[in-house]
């Protein structure tokens, strides 16, 4: 496996931009250089992140999600050699 994560990763498994494979090895984003946990996708060369809004569900019963702009940098939690 690569250790370049991809520009774009979502963790909803309807989306065109889901990659079990990666998420399975833990990602981390920073956001304007704060951790954030609640990220249901990402975006680095567009830069923006998608936050859940609380435990609030749309209709469809997927998370409400607020979307926002700055700086990304998402990594691996462990290196490939821990898990």
């Amino acid at each position: 496996m690569s250790d370049t994560l991809p520009d774009r990763l979502s963790v909803n498994p309807n989306s065109p931009y889901y990659d079990e494979a990666v998420l399975a090895r833990g990602v981390g984003i920073r956001f304007k250089g704060i951790e954030k946990t609640n990220v249901e996708e990402y975006c680095v060369s567009e830069g923006w992140v998608r936050l859940s809004a609380g435990k609030t569900l749309d209709r469809a019963g997927n998370p409400m999600t607020v979307k926002l702009k700055g700086p990304v940098e998402p990594y691996f939690r462990e290196e490939p050699g821990e898990a």
